[in-house]
């Protein structure tokens, strides 16, 4: 099984400084529903790896949360795409949980609920905590300059990378897929095996 992990607030879809709090406010970034589309195709399954902290600030309840991503896979099935699985954390960091990132809780979660070795499973993120959770559980960690790091120089984007040693890093959630689907094709040898297993893509 081909499985890759994702973040989602700034990798997928808009970041807001006071919480994306409800549907209206799910905004997807451009050119990341067709990225995943294309994972898709390729033959990739994807899943959410997300900190939604809002909900133990009492920003928005569970119900809130459930329309996001509704209104997330509805967009992504325009585009012929789908996420698997969201795995989120509602804790406030006091809660000192397992499974808020930087920390490799959900990652793991992933892990066993698939039966995949995380050592082959990408994580996609645009922190510095995202890149450490996903390291920890023993991801190949990549970082997409969006979101949050959308504003870092690049003297700030070396600096987490010197924390997360083999990051590979990406404009965008579009970049990543290109360069994801372009390494697995090259490892084959471009033998003429399709990416997706029902027709040949190249």
């Amino acid at each position: 099984m081909k499985l890759i992990i994702l973040d989602r607030d700034g990798t997928i879809n808009e970041d807001r400084d006071d919480f994306v709090k409800s549907p209206e406010e799910w905004v997807p970034l451009p050119g990341a529903l067709e990225a995943i589309a294309r994972l898709n195709h390729a033959g990739w399954h994807t899943v959410l790896a997300t900190n939604q902290s809002g909900l133990g600030r009492g920003l928005f309840d569970m119900a809130s949360l459930n329309a996001m991503h509704v209104r997330m896979n509805s967009l992504l099935t325009k585009q012929g795409g789908r996420i698997d699985a969201v795995f989120f954390c509602p804790h406030v960091p006091e809660d000192q949980c397992d499974c808020r990132k930087p920390l490799p809780g959900l990652m793991l979660q992933i892990g066993e609920r698939y039966g995949v070795d995380l050592t082959v499973v990408p994580f996609v993120g645009d922190s510095l905590r995202d890149l450490q959770a996903g390291a920890a559980a023993g991801c190949p960690t990549h970082f997409v300059r969006t979101g949050k790091a959308a504003s870092l120089t690049d003297a700030q984007v070396t600096g987490i990378l010197e924390q997360v040693p083999g990051t590979q890093v990406h404009a965008d959630l579009s970049a990543f897929a290109d360069a994801i689907i372009q390494q697995e094709r090259a490892a084959r040898g471009l033998t003429g095996e399709s990416d997706s297993g029902f027709g040949r893509l190249n």
